[in-house]
């Protein structure tokens, strides 16, 4: 049987999942968030968001296990951040 349109409308989408560990970045973790990336992107400057890794100036990712956390509690969670700007392990 071939995988055609009116098989692939048929079939249940799964659901969108975020690991429990590793590294998302924004297209990853937006599908979950209840607002948009400028929202997140002011909460992450005070400090109450996960804190992005940054590769590059164009490339950043955050911990999954810190969006979790905040996914858990958004209204209390608050990013660990140390001197040199990076997160505490």
């Amino acid at each position: 049987m071939k995988n055609t349109a009116e098989n692939r409308a048929s079939e249940p989408a799964s659901p969108p999942l975020l690991p429990a560990m590793g590294l998302s970045k924004w297209p990853q973790i937006a599908p979950f968030l209840p607002f948009g990336r400028e929202t997140w992107r002011k909460m992450v400057r005070a400090g109450k968001a996960p804190q992005p890794i940054r590769f590059s100036g164009t490339c950043s990712a955050y911990r999954n296990e810190e969006v979790h956390k905040f996914l858990a509690d958004p209204l209390n969670y608050t990013a660990e951040v140390v001197a040199g700007g990076a997160i505490a392990a």
